[in-house]
This record gives structure tokens, sequence and C-alpha cells, in this order.
């Protein structure tokens, strides 16, 4: 009788991603006396907030066995969007949000359809629909950056602190909340709604899902809608922090986006994964950049290393399904 496990694959490779955001921390606090600055750590947490809100987006679309590489110039298209509403419009700021997001949804149905019902790769869709939304968002602005000044409570989405004026020891901003909301309700739903059990699903076993006689089509279109739709949250974040929508940002980030979400256990090859596991993740990328920044390595050096992080932690994800 073999002797089993005490953990899951899963559940180890969670445990060993948090083991090295802790070394991580460990490290950078040892080498640079600024990193543990509570200006420092602010940013680490305003960073991560897009980062991981962008990283939940992705997380849906993995375990499905998808990928969206349009997740990061969809952000921009999204920030942009909400400046023609608040900016150009001058409509009020509910509307702007829920454009933000309705844009999000709108742009991920498109990449739903194109992929369940045109029968497209994944890739070679997302990667058209990140180029599209890249001249679109240059297109709309003008190539201009759209400044909220004339918006009042818009940097308030994530530069103010609720939780600060309540306890003004933890000064952590709204993004951070809003950041945290999301990750709640994205597990919620991953783990307690029919659509987190189709999305594990299609990840798992497409074919046996379709001979079952579920609307595959339909349930992929979900999946990519719901995961714009978050994307246009991570809009709003970055365009409230900066102030202003700029539509040459965003290329890039959904590297960033999907190493995290590997880093944190979901495979690349679907119907695994968790939103806990995406939290460490971006957790990590957040603070591996900003302590090599700290460092003052160069970002083409920083570029390099996030790379090979993606690589190794693919590699790993291959052990762990090989083991299993």
């Amino acid at each position: 009788m073999t002797k089993k496990s005490f953990l899951n694959p899963a559940a180890r490779q969670k445990l060993l991603a948090f083991a090295s955001l802790l070394i991580l921390m460990v490290y950078f606090s040892f080498a640079s006396e600024n990193f543990l600055q509570m200006d420092n750590i602010v940013a680490i947490l305003q960073a991560t907030a897009v980062n991981g809100v962008l990283a939940i987006a992705c997380t849906f679309v993995i375990i499905s066995a998808g990928i969206d590489l349009s997740v990061g110039t969809m952000m921009t298209f999204c920030a942009v969007m909400a400046g023609v509403v608040l900016t150009y419009h001058g409509l009020p700021l509910a509307l702007g949000v829920l454009g933000a997001i309705f844009f999000g949804a709108l742009c991920g149905f498109v990449n739903g359809v194109i992929i369940a019902k045109l029968k497209v790769p994944p890739f070679i869709a997302t990667l058209g629909m990140m180029m599209v939304l890249k001249g679109l968002s240059l297109v709309i602005s003008g190539t201009k950056p759209i400044y909220f000044n004339d918006t009042p409570g818009f940097t308030a989405i994530s530069q103010d602190s609720l939780i600060g004026e309540l306890i003004p020891a933890l000064p952590l901003p709204n993004a951070v909340l809003i950041f945290f909301i999301v990750a709640v309700l994205a597990a919620v739903v991953l783990n307690s709604s029919i659509v987190g059990r189709y999305t594990f699903a299609l990840g798992s076993n497409e074919e046996a899902v379709r001979l079952s006689g579920v609307n595959v089509v339909f349930w992929k279109i979900v999946v990519y809608t719901l995961s714009g739709a978050i994307c246009g949250i991570a809009g709003l974040l970055i365009a409230s922090r900066l102030n202003s929508a700029q539509p040459a940002l965003g290329q890039g980030y959904e590297l960033d986006a999907i190493a995290a979400v590997v880093i944190g256990g979901t495979s690349l090859s679907g119907g695994a994964g968790t939103i806990l596991g995406t939290i460490i993740g971006a957790f990590i990328m957040s603070v591996l950049t900003n302590g090599l920044r700290i460092l003052s390595v160069a970002q083409e050096w920083q570029t390099v290393l996030t790379g090979v992080i993606i690589v190794l932690a693919v590699y790993t994800d291959i052990l762990r399904k090989g083991k299993s």
C-alpha cells in the first residue's frame, strides 16, 4: 500500500508560491531598507491591485483551457471609454464606471464569439483583439491622454482609503479593497456557481461536456464575457490611479497577469486553478518588480526575469501534471 501525500499537487503549488513570496519579501527587506517603508508597501499594494484584477480575469479563461492575450489592451480600452463617457460627454461618475465594465464585457463577448462560434484558436483570436484594441484606444483618444480632472470622485476609486478613515493605522488604498472584493466574488463564482462548474468542466474535458448535451459555445462566451467585465474594473483602477486614461499603456500587462495565474497553480492546460493561488502569484510578481526597481535593476533585465519566471512556472505545471 503506497503512502499518500498529505497535500495534493494544487495545494503544494500554492504553499510553494506562498513560501516564495515570503522569501522574496525577506530578501528585499535585507537588501534595501526602503523596501518596508509604508510608501513602498502602498505602492506594491496598488500595483498588485491592477495586476491582480487582470490575473483574476485570466484565471477564468485559463481554467477553461483558453488564453487571453488582450487583457492588457482591453484594460486600456476600458479606461479610454470611461474617459469618453466622463470627460468628453460629462456624464455622471456611475455611468463612467458602468461604461468601462460594459465595454470590457463587450470585448470579452466578441472574443468568446470568435473563439467558440468561429472556431478561431484562442491565441490567434485574442492576439488580434489585442492589436485591434490598441489601435482603437489610440484612435478614440486622438493618441493623447484623457484626464479626469473635471470628474469629482474619480481619483477616489483607487487613491482614497475607506479603511484608513476607519482605521488610521491601516491606510490601505481603495484599489486594494476593490481588488479583494473582486477576488472574493470571483472565488464564489468559480467555486459555488454554475458558471464556475462549467468553467472547470470545459477545461477538464470539453468534448465530454459537449456530448453530455451542454451548450459549449454559450458557456465559452460567458467565460470570456465575464473575464472582459473584470478587465473593465482593472481599467477603472489604473485610470483612477493615474487620473488619466493613457492610450499607449496596457501592452505587456498580459504577461504579468498570465505569469501570476500560472505561478499560483492554475494549469495552462485547463481544468485546475484557484483565485487564492492567483492572488499569491500577483503579489509575487509585484514584490519582485518593486524589489528589482528599488535595487536599480534595469527594466530590460526585469523583463528578461519575467520571461524566465513564466517558463519555469509552465515547466513546473508540466511536472505537476505528469506526476498526478
